[in-house]
């Protein structure tokens, strides 16, 4: 299988920042610091095996969705050797709009 590499957009970062935030208040900075690091991980995985997920050609060309822990939505792009996490959506936000 093909290896690449996966790059974050700053949108998903902001996200990503966003979610800690709000875990960190709701429970504790280590639930966060561990919710996240599981979230990363799963997105890192996406170097193999890359065209996983549902492609949404309808909202963007090459966009692909995939669900992670059944709360959150990852969107992403494969380009070439670049896997590019667009955004990571938690649950009941309208993703669909936002891209």
């Amino acid at each position: 299988m093909k290896q690449r590499e996966v790059v974050f957009a700053p949108e998903a970062s902001d996200d990503l920042i966003g979610l800690y935030d709000w875990i960190a208040v709701e429970a504790s900075p280590a639930v966060a610091i561990g919710y996240l690091e599981r979230v990363e991980t799963f997105c890192l995985r996406l170097s193999v095996g890359a065209e996983r997920g549902h492609l949404r050609d309808d909202i963007r060309p090459g966009l692909r969705i995939i669900g992670f822990e059944r709360r959150l939505t990852i969107a992403f792009v494969v380009s070439g050797d670049i896997v590019t996490i667009l955004r990571v959506f938690s649950a009941g936000r309208n993703w669909e709009t936002a891209l």
